[in-house]
C-alpha cells in the first residue's frame, strides 16, 4: 500500500494548536489530518491518503448504518526525552485490528500497512503530541462497511480511516473509581463478538453504564453470560486483582475465555509485573471471591487497565449483594508502581526491555 500526503490548507494556527495540546481533555480536539483508504471485493485495497481532517460522505444505505459492520482500535504515540515520538506496541494493535476485521467479516488490512498508515499520520501531525508525562496522542484507526444496499450479507466495500486527538489522562489516577457489578446485563457470550473491538460491543454496554451512573458509580463491571458470577471486564477495560501485599503479592487477572477483549495494556502488565518481581496469574474469579477477598484483606488492591486510561485504581464496588471497599478505598502502592513503570517505558524514562516502543519521529 502506497501512502500519499495531501497537506491541509486549513490547519489550526500554531498558537491555537499549542493551547489545545496544553489542555487536551480526551477526544475534545482533533489533529489537522486523517488517513483514508478504500477497499472493494474485486480489486482489494487502494492506496492510502493522508488528507485534511474532515467529514466522510456516505450514502444513507451504506451497510454500516444498518448492520453495524464496524471495528476500531485505540493506540497512542508518546513524546520521548530526546524530543522524538514513539508508538507503543503498534504491531499488536495491527494484529488485533486484523482479527477484529475477520470476526466482523470486514477485509483484513496487513499489519505492516496498518502500522505504516499510523506512522504517516503521526509524522504529519507531530506537533499535536503532548509532552507531559501521562499525556499522549490518542490514535483511533477504524473501518466501516460502505457498500450501498440493504441485503444482509458482508459488504463488498469498506473504508479504513485513522484520526487522532491529543489526550490527557482518561481517569484521575490519584482517585480510585467506584464500579457497579451488573447482574442484569452482559457484555458478551461465547461465540459472540467479545474478542473483537467493534462498536456494537460498546453500544450494548451503554444502558448498563447508565445504570452504574444512577448507582453513583464511575464504571460497570461485566460478569459471564451464563452464571452471572464470573468476573470478566470493567467497561471497556480489563481488570486486575492484587492478592497479598509487598513483593510476595500475586497480580491476578481474569483469563481470556473468548468473551474478553485481549487488551494490549493487559498483556503488557503481565510482563511489567513480572519485571518488578511479582508473581502473575490468569484464572477465574467470581463475585463472592471478590467480596470475601476484600473483606479478609486477601485482595489488597484492584485496578483496571486499557489504552485510554492506562491504569485506573478501583476503590469501591457496589452490587445487588452490597458494597465492598478495597483497602482504604484509595489507589494502592502496587497499582501505582505498575502504572508509573509502564508510563516510564512509554515515555522513555525507563528502559524498554521488551522492544515495545517504535520510534516514528526522530
Amino acid at each position: 500500500m502506497k501512502i500519499s500526503i495531501q497537506p491541509s490548507t486549513a490547519a489550526v494556527p500554531a498558537l491555537e494548536r499549542e493551547k489545545r495540546v496544553a489542555e487536551p481533555g480526551f477526544g475534545k480536539y482533533f489533529t489537522d489530518h486523517m488517513v483514508v483508504a478504500e477497499w472493494n471485493h474485486g480489486s482489494g485495497w487502494a492506496d492510502a491518503l493522508v488528507r485534511a481532517y474532515g467529514a466522510i460522505e456516505l450514502d444513507p444505505a451504506a451497510m454500516v448504518f444498518h448492520y453495524g459492520q464496524e471495528i476500531f482500535e485505540g493506540m497512542k504515540a508518546y513524546s520521548q526525552p530526546d524530543g522524538s515520538i514513539a508508538l507503543f506496541r503498534p504491531d499488536a494493535n495491527g494484529l488485533r485490528f486484523a482479527k477484529s476485521a475477520a470476526r466482523i467479516a470486514l477485509p483484513e488490512l496487513p499489519v505492516s500497512d496498518f502500522v505504516s498508515c499510523v506512522e504517516a499520520l503521526v509524522k504529519v501531525d507531530r506537533e499535536w503530541v503532548p509532552k507531559k508525562i501521562g499525556e499522549s496522542l490518542y490514535i483511533r484507526p477504524f473501518m466501516i462497511a460502505t457498500e450501498v444496499g440493504l441485503g444482509v450479507r458482508p459488504s463488498n466495500k469498506a473504508l479504513f480511516s485513522i484520526i487522532a486527538t491529543p489526550a490527557a489522562a482518561y481517569f484521575n489516577a490519584a482517585k480510585a473509581v467506584t464500579v457497579w457489578i451488573s447482574t442484569e446485563y452482559v457484555r458478551a457470550a461465547l461465540g459472540g463478538t467479545g474478542e473483537a473491538k467493534c462498536g456494537g460491543n460498546y453500544a450494548a454496554s451503554l444502558l448498563a453504564q447508565q445504570q452504574a451512573a444512577k448507582e453513583g458509580c464511575d464504571q460497570v463491571v461485566w460478569l459471564d453470560a451464563i452464571e452471572r458470577r464470573w468476573v470478566e471486564e470493567m467497561g471497556g477495560m480489563n481488570l486486575y486483582f492484587v492478592k497479598g501485599r509487598g513483593k510476595d503479592a500475586t497480580i491476578f487477572t481474569p483469563k481470556l475465555t473468548g468473551t474478553l477483549l485481549p487488551g494490549i495494556t493487559r498483556d503488557s502488565i503481565l510482563s511489567v509485573a513480572t519485571d518488578l518481581g511479582y508473581k502473575v496469574e490468569e484464572g477465574m474469579i467470581n463475585i463472592e471471591q471478590w467480596r470475601d477477598g476484600v473483606a479478609s484483606g486477601d485482595i489488597s488492591e484492584i485496578f483496571a487497565c486499557g489504552t485510554a486510561a492506562v491504569i485506573a485504581p478501583v476503590g469501591c464496588a457496589k452490587s445487588a449483594q452490597g458494597t465492598w471497599v478495597t483497602g482504604d478505598g484509595n489507589p494502592g502502592p502496587i497499582t501505582m508502581e505498575i502504572r508509573n513503570h509502564l508510563l516510564g517505558i512509554q515515555h522513555g524514562t525507563i528502559e524498554d526491555k521488551h522492544g515495545w516502543m517504535k520510534k516514528v519521529v526522530s
